[in-house]
């Protein structure tokens, strides 16, 4: 019933890839879809709007490429799927008026209630429980401890 959008699956596979990585090494958007199979131009996207949203840093150039800037422990599902596909709305009508059934509508106090708890469910996951990371998990070196791991906490909006 309730699917993950794709943009929003690309975006966690970037993730779960670049968190394997070292601290402060860059990861190319070609890296990534050879690695997971996702397509190259939506894989693109999704990546310049987590730059966007200051979850990502880009480095432009020949040896360029993405960074991951935030601690995964600190950004919920939530955020990344308003990040990628904007509010959050199980239907339209909850964030629009484009449903002809608006005025009659009897389920939209019900459908209100869904997303309201669909959405407290979501910031209640972390992206780094999410991708089943732990901090064993993360690489890191010396030389990345010593250019300073640049994570930061993400502010909800």
């Amino acid at each position: 019933m309730n699917r993950i959008n794709r943009k929003v699956e690309y975006a966690l596979m970037a993730l779960k890839f670049m968190s394997g990585k070292y601290a402060g090494q860059l990861t190319t958007v070609k890296e990534i879809c050879d690695a997971t199979g996702s397509p190259f131009d939506a894989t693109a996207r999704v990546m310049q709007v987590m730059v966007h949203h200051k979850l990502l840093q880009s480095e432009q150039g020949a040896h360029g490429g993405y960074l991951l800037i935030k601690d995964l422990n600190k950004v919920s599902f939530f955020e990344l799927v308003e990040m990628i596909l904007g509010p959050l709305g199980i239907t339209k009508c909850l964030h629009s008026s484009e449903c002809d059934l608006i005025e009659t509508c009897n389920v939209l106090p019900t459908v209100s209630v869904l997303n309201n708890r669909l959405a407290e469910f979501y910031k209640s996951l972390t992206l780094a429980e999410l991708l089943q990371l732990d901090q064993r998990e993360v690489k890191s070196t010396p030389q990345a401890t010593n250019q300073g791991e640049v994570l930061e906490e993400v502010k909800p909006q």
